[in-house]
């Protein structure tokens, strides 16, 4: 089983979103100082990794990563509509001994807002990949 979600970006970027509280634990452990991580605006979403270093990575890659992020959140869940996401450096994450498992502070972030229908055409998308793989 793989160890975390995985998606590659248009350009050919491997994006990782976590699984669960302990699994966001793992994926911020091997995150590099460079590259982009997101998650939502809300609490409830995996964090996602873009594996590139950020001079690497384009709007475009993050806007794939995003819409892969917010459309596995309890944001998106429970309202269906359009899904803020945060998005930053790794080396703008930080961790108190106070925080529960997969909590995590962040120092700065920039956003982007994923719209519905953004969210509903990349999971149309996945469905398609799915019923064509087997």
């Amino acid at each position: 089983m793989p160890k975390f979600r995985e998606i590659t970006t248009s350009s050919g970027k491997k994006v990782l979103g976590g699984k669960s509280a302990e699994n966001n634990e793992e994926l911020i452990a091997q995150v590099k100082p460079n590259e982009y991580v997101l998650h939502t605006a809300k609490p409830g979403s995996p964090f996602v990794n873009i594996k590139a270093p950020k001079s690497r990575v384009r709007k475009k890659d993050i806007k794939e990563a995003a819409i892969f992020c917010a459309a596995k959140s309890r944001d998106w869940r429970d309202n269906k509509g359009d899904v803020m996401v945060h998005y930053f450096l790794g080396q703008d994450i930080y961790k108190t001994k106070t925080m529960k498992p997969g909590t995590f502070g962040v120092k700065k972030h920039e956003e982007i807002k994923i719209k519905k229908q953004e969210i509903e055409d990349f999971l149309k998308k996945i469905k398609s990949e799915e019923t064509k793989n087997g």
